[in-house]
């Protein structure tokens, strides 16, 4: 007889057995028992480790899927206390325990969701989503994913549009009750001189003055937002969603809610906007697109929010890209395929924040 775990426990990948898995489903209310499955390491997170079970029954049941997801701490260790420092793993457990089935935007479904005391440990077990793809930041998205994407980024901002209550979850970045961040002026300015000096050969003059513009007056920055607030994803990326393929699958699954916060819908849709379609496209396309997610706002009940208001914000949402390319390349494993994002958003965001004279309201 197959012995199964009464609840599953934290584990990494190599410690998950049959007896776990079944555990993960039995917890769910699915009725099988793993016999045998093969684990293999997908994606390319900079923070954590996924990886894909194919399972095989030696009890099958109705609603036993036949893979499964898995998300870890990551097994570098800078990039694992990257985590841990900025709260990315226990905030990314708290979304899918308690905002998800709220947030009206299309996640996976969660079959486990843990963590322990500090967020140093975690395991998300979540639905296997093929056969759609995850996204390439390097390749961007097409114009019609991008305006899917615009309904998605709506249907989060709506959710919790104007609600307050997220000013009393510590774990909810930007939140009243959230610690002091561990994102101070120093560290800012520190990271962005360390990749000044590791990338030098590859930034541009505009590049750099926008990065010293934007270290220089952080104090400005972090308080430049002035309208309303919302659930933001704020890693809204290409590599963070889930496509359709001509062989199936969701038309757009957003992933990764490591950095979710109550903040500026708008930087969402910028940030999204500008690193994942190619500057000529998106000058060309960008009322259109704006408009579209203004529209889905307005269907799903947001008021009160002009169209001038959205672009106003919508022009400042660059600096979080710039902010994240240079920050989080400093703080995570460098690879050649890391750079190589890194640099393709920096450009984005520098593009993004030139067309929109961005740089005018930090002065």
């Amino acid at each position: 007889m197959t012995q199964t775990l009464t609840k599953p426990d934290i584990r990494r990948p190599g410690d998950i057995d049959a007896a776990w898995l079944t555990a993960v489903l039995q917890g769910q209310g699915v009725d099988a028992v793993v016999g045998s499955f093969e684990a293999r390491n997908v994606g390319t997170g900079q923070i954590g480790e996924s990886v894909r079970f194919r399972l095989t029954y030696e009890r099958d049941a109705e609603g036993a899927p036949r893979s499964l997801v898995g998300k870890f701490p990551s097994p570098d260790e800078t990039s694992r206390q990257t985590g841990i420092m900025l709260s990315n793993y226990l905030r990314e457990v708290r979304f899918y325990q308690q905002l998800a089935p709220k947030a009206l935007v299309r996640t996976p479904r969660c079959w486990l969701a843990d963590t322990n005391a500090d967020g140093g440990e975690f395991v998300l077990i979540m639905e296997d989503l093929a056969p759609a793809e995850q996204g390439d930041q390097l390749k961007g998205v097409t114009l019609e994913q991008a305006r899917q994407v615009m309904e998605q980024a709506a249907r989060l901002h709506a959710s919790h549009w104007g609600d307050d209550s997220l000013d009393d979850l510590p774990w909810v970045s930007g939140s009243a009750a959230a610690p002091p961040s561990a994102v101070t002026p120093e560290l800012v300015g520190h990271l962005w001189q360390g990749f000044r000096g590791r990338y030098a050969e590859r930034l541009q003059p505009y590049w750099i003055e926008v990065g010293e513009t934007l270290t220089r007056n952080w104090g400005r920055y972090t308080h430049i937002h002035d309208g309303p607030r919302c659930l933001t994803h704020n890693d809204f990326r290409p590599d963070n969603m889930m496509f359709a393929t001509p062989a199936g699958g969701h038309p757009v699954t957003v992933l990764d809610w490591q950095s979710f916060a109550y903040a500026a819908g708008a930087t969402d849709v910028a940030y999204f906007l500008a690193g994942a379609l190619p500057p000529d496209v998106r000058r060309e396309n960008e009322a259109e697109l704006l408009a579209l997610y203004h529209r889905h706002l307005t269907e799903l009940g947001v008021s009160g929010y002009p169209m001038a208001d959205l672009r106003g914000h919508y022009a400042q949402g660059g600096f979080l890209l710039f902010l994240t390319a240079f920050f989080a390349s400093m703080v995570v494993v460098q690879t050649p395929r890391g750079d190589d994002m890194f640099m393709q958003m920096l450009g984005s965001a520098c593009d993004h924040i030139a067309d929109h004279d961005a740089l005018s309201v930090l002065a």
